[in-house]
């Protein structure tokens, strides 16, 4: 039988797909157009590939199952097995996008699937994502469809080598507070092995590699995100799930070589399921494959940032990065008031603060320290009014807002906006249909429900909130956190998990609605730190908090590794100056935010004038090269961080060939340091642009590209430039 191929693509990346009669379309390849393999030269060997090639978009439905020996595995699924190639269609934008869509029918069922695929002029980045539509007259009950599937990746690796070692997966574990801990290990390392089956004429282990999130938190315990590196070229592939809510990732061993499959929520994994009556349709999440044929991780990263920048909402803050001074970090911690609150207006203002945002708490009129039932804190079980507290505030909220703006600084506002506390006037005013229920009841996680968005009635509280906070106090700026992870989902929809992605998609919709509205307003994403740190969120918001961490020796390792996963316009980190740090500490706090958003908190009022001195001068200086910022490309010049390194750098590489490094020495580690920075120019010489404490030291070797730098102090940290910044 036939086998008819195409290519599609950019010069970056092109696909290689196949299909015949007798089976749905599959990919073949991916990857930059001159690579990919010629079908006129070697079709009896591309024939055989696309035989074994999985289909390009993988569906199970209940009630036909898989094929095979697939295990736990969302591979071989009998639906997908069964479509054929309708037709294919490509279309171009006049801003580079390229799109490609192919249509796939079973006549049997009448399923239609529609794979979508997107592409833009120099980014080798694909985006994907598929649609099924039910034609048929019966009902489908769909338990699985893939947002992106690739076989063959161990196709290239050289002759000899096997997967096992040839290929290695990073991966992120994303603890709260500890964001970002990527790791690297073989495919047998990661418990992957070649069982010898094949020969046998099995398809494989069984086995599979598998990440999953379930829940509202898309990034609590992994980021969406991985890749796939051949350490012996640098050819990488790494991807994000670009959903708010719960997904799947897994890599499996198929026919002697290796596959990739990624998808928004399943059956077995996150109790979804979706019914397809006659006429109606489903679209799967989106997921974005970087491809590189060198460079490995820190290429396909570069990649990926790219393809972040290009698909977000467009926002002023992207380019203008002020600093945010905001009262919680080991500052009020929930406790603000007017007493407390006027000082830090004044002590931020004067260290350079552009934005001051208050904290949780400004609603709560419990008690300081009270207790409510079952030993939840006092006013968090009773929020979602989102009303000032008149025994904070007794001269109005409305003052401290006056006096933020006198002091020259934009006023803003915390909102937890999808929490209703169990004893908050709102839980009652709403029907009970605006809330996450399982079989009926409403759900209550620490003293909370948790809004459906889907509801009109939910989705216009929360819209009146917003409107009523910009019309009354003026806030440009609003901290959106959430502190619950409400679990596998609600009802409303054919299945638990399926209410739950109706919610997050109704969520990215009210977040629009917003900005829709006050294009102008700044909307932080925090969910508890770091554990919504997926691109359907940040492509939205304009910052992102991307960690709770308070002790400000651990913070180095999460600020060098954040823009693994958030670009570094975007990623917040906290620099918190208090009164017992010594100036080497001091330097270690503010270094940690200068390559990304700075979070100004601690105690800048009850700081000596020689630190407050050092806090201005950090800030001036970040204020000096933050616009190098925007289009900046990550470097780790001593690798990935460890949690507990002793040394810890990160560089960023502006577009104007600028780079910037920040360099962290922390207890127990050496003095002195060679840090190899190959991509700087031999002629560039380094320049301090700040530090505190005891002076560094530091020699170029341009011919070697290495800088020697000694920090005398434990605990301090250095940044410096290559290319002097250019001031604007």
């Amino acid at each position: 039988m036939s086998v008819t191929f195409f290519r599609w693509g950019t010069d970056e990346l092109s696909l290689l797909l196949a299909y015949d009669t007798a089976g749905p379309v599959r990919l073949l390849a991916a990857g930059e157009a001159a690579a990919l393999p010629d079908p006129a030269r070697e079709p009896a060997g591309l024939t055989a590939l696309a035989r074994a090639a999985l289909p390009l978009v993988e569906v199970q439905t209940t009630g036909s199952g898989r094929l095979g020996t697939s295990g736990k595995r969302h591979v071989d699924g009998a639906a997908s097995r069964a479509l054929r190639h309708t037709g294919h269609e490509e279309s171009a934008d006049a801003d580079g996008t390229r799109t490609l869509r192919v249509r796939m029918a079973d006549d049997a069922t009448g399923l239609l699937v529609t794979a979508v695929c997107t592409l833009r002029e120099g980014v080798p980045v694909l985006r994907t994502e598929a649609c099924v539509e039910n034609t048929g007259e019966q009902a489908v009950v769909l338990e699985y469809v893939s947002s992106f599937v690739l076989s063959h990746l161990a196709r290239a690796l050289p002759e000899g080598a096997g997967w096992e070692q040839g290929l290695s997966l990073w991966t992120a574990a994303n603890p709260w507070s500890g964001e970002f801990r990527w790791s690297r290990a073989t495919l047998v390392e990661h418990g992957l092995h070649d069982v010898g089956m094949v020969a046998y004429g099995q398809t494989g282990s069984k086995n599979r590699i598998s990440l999953t999130s379930t829940g509202a938190w898309s990034s609590s315990e992994h980021l969406p995100t991985g890749c796939l590196e051949e350490p012996s070229t640098g050819r990488a592939l790494m991807w994000q799930i670009e959903h708010n809510g719960s997904w799947h990732a897994e890599l499996g061993d198929r026919f002697d070589d290796v596959y990739l499959a990624l998808s928004g929520p399943t059956d077995r994994e996150h109790q979804w399921r979706r019914r397809l009556g006659p006429g109606e349709s489903f679209r799967t999440v989106p997921a974005a494959v970087a491809l590189v044929p060198e460079g490995g991780f820190e290429a396909a990263l570069a990649a990926l940032t790219r393809h972040r920048r290009r698909t977000r909402r467009p926002h002023p803050d992207h380019q203008g990065l002020p600093v945010v001074f905001n009262d919680f970090m080991n500052c009020l911690m929930g406790e603000p008031g007017t007493e407390a609150l006027l000082p830090l207006v004044d002590a931020a203002a004067a260290a350079g603060a552009e934005v001051f945002c208050i904290d949780a708490g400004w609603y709560d009129d419990e008690p300081p320290g009270a207790v409510g039932p079952g030993g939840v804190p006092g006013w968090w079980d009773a929020v979602g009014a989102w009303e000032e507290s008149a025994s904070r505030f007794p001269g109005g909220l409305g003052e401290v807002m006056d006096r933020i703006r006198a002091a020259g600084m934009v006023p803003g506002l915390w909102l937890e906006p999808e929490a209703v506390g169990v004893r908050s006037p709102v839980a009652t005013a709403l029907p009970d249909e605006a809330f996450f229920r399982r079989d009926g009841i409403r759900l209550v996680e620490w003293g909370r429900h948790q809004l459906d968005l889907r509801h009109p009635a939910a989705r216009a509280h929360l819209d009146a909130v917003v409107d009523r906070l910009v019309a009354d106090y003026g806030v440009g700026y609003l901290k959106l956190d959430h502190n619950i992870d409400i679990g596998a989902g609600t009802d409303g929809g054919d299945s638990p998990g399926d209410g739950l992605l109706g919610h997050n998609r109704a969520h990215l919709g009210w977040l629009d609605g917003v900005l829709d509205r006050h294009p102008g307003l700044v909307l932080e994403s925090c969910a508890a730190g770091g554990s919504r740190t997926d691109h359907a969120i940040l492509s939205r918001l304009p910052i992102h908090s991307v960690t709770d961490q308070q002790d400000f020796r651990l913070l180095p390792a999460i600020a060098a590794a954040a823009p693994t996963a958030v670009t570094p316009e975007q990623g917040a980190i906290w620099a918190c100056p208090l009164p017992e740090h010594n100036p080497a500490e001091l330097g270690m706090v503010l270094v940690s935010a200068m390559l990304g958003r700075v979070h100004l908190s601690g105690r800048p009022d009850l700081l000596a004038p020689e630190q407050t001195a050092v806090v201005r001068r950090a800030l001036e200086t970040y204020k000096s090269c933050r616009h190098l910022l925007p289009g900046s490309l990550p470097h780790w010049p001593l690798g990935l961080p460890g949690w507990r390194d002793g040394w810890i750098a990160l560089a960023l590489t502006a577009e104007s060939g600028t780079t910037l490094l920040a360099l962290w020495r922390r207890d127990g580690a050496p003095a002195t340091l060679a840090v190899p920075l190959p991509w700087v120019a031999e002629h560039i010489s380094p320049q301090a642009l700040f530090t505190a404490g005891p002076q560094p030291s530091y020699t170029w070797d341009g011919r070697e590209r290495t800088l020697r730098v000694t920090l005398p102090a434990e605990r301090s940290a250095l940044l410096l430039s290559f290319g002097t910044p250019r001031t604007v």
